[in-house]
């Protein structure tokens, strides 16, 4: 059997944009499928909303997201989580690093960490906190 823990992420209504900026930064491949085409929304104002999106990317990560139908109630914040993003190959998380912060706010600059790994954190354009950890990964 194989288990999986993907994060999930919820937009108001920008979901797309949001999956469509992590493809340029991280690769790969993006479905995305609307309210309209599944025909899960009866309001004509959500039918290009983003009922579920996934990016699979080369390397074997899997991110989700959809926008939150107006009948659903939104939090409206991302706080109380974060997305991260662990490997060994410090020059490519530094790029994923720098394009995920471009647009929002360095909270940790990508650089040495305590614990022997090079590590930064920042909020993306869109709200979503990002951790980026680089070390030695055991097989």
């Amino acid at each position: 059997m194989t288990v999986r823990l993907n994060p999930y992420l919820n937009f108001s209504d920008n979901a797309r944009e949001a999956m469509t900026f992590y493809q340029s930064v991280l690769g790969g491949e993006l479905t995305i499928s609307t309210f309209g085409e599944s025909g899960m929304s009866e309001d004509p104002g959500e039918k290009e909303k983003v009922m579920h999106s996934m990016l699979a990317t080369p390397d074997g990560m899997i991110l989700m997201a959809s926008d939150t139908p107006a009948h659903m109630d939104s939090s409206g914040g991302h706080s109380g989580y974060s997305v991260t993003i662990n490997g060994d190959e410090e020059d490519r998380l530094g790029e994923y690093f720098e394009k995920l912060s471009e647009g929002g706010t360095v909270t940790v600059p990508f650089g040495p960490a305590p614990w022997g790994a090079v590590f930064g954190m920042c909020v993306d354009r869109f709200g979503i906190d990002w951790m980026i950890n680089s070390q030695e990964m055991d097989g």
